[in-house]
């Protein structure tokens, strides 16, 4: 219809401009044709106005239409904030049934809280938009009655879901808000509970927590989905017989992995041998005393073929109780006769414990109240407090992690190229004391002197990956051979790509046992002298995770997202200047498009 209108009307345009240039016609036709003609312009460009509108608007319609059906958008930032990594595209692209996930983070929360809100909304669509399957919902946990509320706090509190009191710092006054920042990822009858808000460290700017909780949105999601989607659970094997760590010491760290791995102890003399496939890791923690050369040769041989083992490792017995009871204290080297192994792997622990005045907090007594000693807490040099400051995926983003006596761990050059990745250092206000140390409390006596914590970052985590060689390489007798043969085994003298990560302290992995007889302990990290709780357990389950698949969704831990705070004594100095900038401008600038476009419009369509 709008066709055949629009041909009639150029139709007869053309027809009267042939009656207005025909100068045969009378004056009084002329003037008759021109007054229609005047009619006719103003119709004709009213249809077109009407058409254009028309048209905009059905254009606006199917974009709308289109959008709703689609979500996409175009990642411009620095960082690609707003870009999946691989691995977890090609996870979401995997799905085939639904996942549905539960955020508890609906309300009105602090101008700093309400990112976390929208950037946990806005991931959840980027993995909507990978695949169909994933359905999200926010729930209001405070909403309702008093009762409503009480019963749904205690429903979330036997799941193991608790609140926290954030503090959140804006224009420089603060708020806080008792508030759930959790999502549980459901699929099927399995459940698995998501953390949004990472440890809040008091040693942190609160806008630094919810930018380091934004930055891993993607993997604590992408990595909830992957284990509640893994129908096969992977064996972890911690090593016993020799003093190592017992269950109890372990509780926390094996509960949490237990939900996905399945974790056991071995004993290395029961053993033919130790391979990849029966043990998918491998966790030496703590062990006091010696290695026999048939339980090395195993651990060397799982290592040859593959397999991934995590050393955490005392180079020194010094041990605070032991301190209490006499003041003072000796270490000695433990037996372990595991330095050949690691020195050939690319290692070295040396037999030195790391002081740092960035260190955690002991008490001691310094007088007396009554029939009780009056405590009082001091920094203890021997319990560094490391703060990992690294871009690998084990360390990224991770809080500080308290160590106990540890020691320094060097680098060796190997036959085979083996990556070295130092993932904890001390602060750069460290110092070395070597073996033979006499242990006393009389250091807390005086103040620090910070020219003798002059030895720098010192190494006491690191990462070895790469081709390893054997720590018996043409050390393995044709008598031995011929025994490895009957037992249809085959000495290897290189490993196959592969990965260990050494620790110089093995209470890192230790949590505090309460009452032993009651099987009754503290969660992993939790410091009680100072009550609060560090990323120990963090730090394990990441290395755990990235020795046994270092391709995988870990990957999104490496993600960036850089802060730019706004500078608030800047802002509300220059906030005059701003406010016009932002307000007056806008209205100048709209004034004087108003003004030109009447003039040129006066202009253009005046007779």
């Amino acid at each position: 219809m709008k066709y055949t209108t629009c041909l009639i009307l150029g139709l007869f345009n053309f027809w009267r401009k042939d009656l207005l240039l025909d100068s045969k016609k009378p004056p009084a036709a002329r003037r008759t044709f021109a007054t229609l003609n005047k009619h006719i312009m103003a119709r004709s460009k009213r249809s077109q106005a009407f058409l254009q509108f028309g048209l905009f608007c059905g254009i606006l319609l199917f974009a709308n239409i289109l959008a709703s059906a689609f979500y996409t958008h175009l990642d411009l930032t620095e960082e690609k904030r707003f870009t999946l990594t691989r691995p977890t595209r090609e996870l979401l692209k995997g799905l085939k049934d639904r996942i549905y996930v539960q955020v508890l983070l609906e309300g009105e929360f602090p101008a700093g809280f309400k990112r976390l809100q929208t950037a946990t909304r806005d991931m959840l669509n980027d993995f909507r938009a990978v695949s169909g399957y994933i359905d999200y919902q926010f729930d209001d946990p405070n909403q309702g009655t008093l009762e409503d509320v009480n019963e749904r706090r205690k429903a979330l509190a036997e799941q193991g879901i608790v609140p926290v009191n954030l503090r959140v710092a804006d224009q420089g006054q603060r708020s806080q808000r008792l508030i759930y920042p959790v999502a549980v990822v459901h699929y099927g009858n399995r459940r698995v509970v998501v953390k949004l808000l990472e440890n809040e460290s008091p040693s942190l700017n609160p806008e630094v927590v919810i930018n380091n909780s934004v930055s891993l949105l993607e993997y604590k999601f992408a990595n909830a989905i992957k284990k509640i989607l893994t129908p096969e659970r992977l064996p972890i094997l911690f090593t016993k017989g020799h003093g190592e760590l017992d269950r109890l010491q372990t509780s926390d760290l094996e509960r949490t992995l237990n939900q996905f791995y399945d974790t056991d102890r071995i004993t290395l003399d029961s053993l033919v041998q130790l391979r990849p496939q029966d043990c998918a890791l491998l966790i030496v923690a703590k062990p006091l005393t010696e290695f026999s050369e048939k339980d090395k040769f195993k651990i060397d041989q799982y290592l040859m073929q593959g397999g991934r083992v995590l050393w955490l490792i005392d180079r020194l017995n010094a041990d605070l109780d032991s301190m209490r009871h006499t003041g003072h204290f000796v270490p000695s080297d433990y037996p372990l006769n595991l330095e050949d192994m690691l020195f050939k792997y690319g290692a070295r622990i040396q037999p030195d414990l790391v002081l740092d005045l960035e260190c955690s907090r002991i008490p001691l007594a310094t007088g007396q109240m009554g029939n009780a000693p009056q405590m009082e807490l001091f920094p203890w040099y021997y319990h560094p407090t490391v703060l990992p400051t690294g871009n690998h995926p084990i360390v990224k983003n991770l809080d500080r992690v308290e160590l106990r006596f540890c020691s320094s761990i060097d680098t060796i050059r190997t036959k085979t190229p083996v990556k070295k990745t130092r993932l904890l250092t001390s602060s750069r206000y460290s110092r070395l004391q070597f073996s033979p140390i006499d242990l006393n409390f009389e250091i807390l006596r005086y103040d620090p002197d910070p020219a003798k914590f002059d030895k720098g970052m010192q190494t006491v985590g690191l990462l070895l990956e790469g081709i390893f060689p054997s720590n018996y390489e043409n050390r393995v007798s044709a008598e031995m051979q011929a025994g490895l043969q009957q037992l249809g085994l085959t000495f290897r003298a290189e490993s196959e790509p592969t990965r260990m990560l050494v620790i110089s302290d093995g209470d890192v992995a230790a949590n505090f046992v309460r009452d032993a007889a009651k099987k009754e302990w503290l969660p992993l990290g939790y410091n009680r002298f100072e009550n609060s709780t560090y990323a120990n357990k963090d730090l394990m389950l990441n290395a755990i995770e990235y020795l046994i698949d270092p391709t995988g969704v870990i990957e999104a831990r490496t993600k960036e997202v850089k802060l730019r705070l706004l500078d608030t004594v800047k802002a509300k100095k220059e906030q005059v200047l701003w406010r016009v900038l932002n307000i007056g401008v806008p209205l100048v600038f709209l004034g004087v498009f108003g003004w030109f476009f009447n003039w040129r419009r006066k202009r253009r369509y005046a007779l």
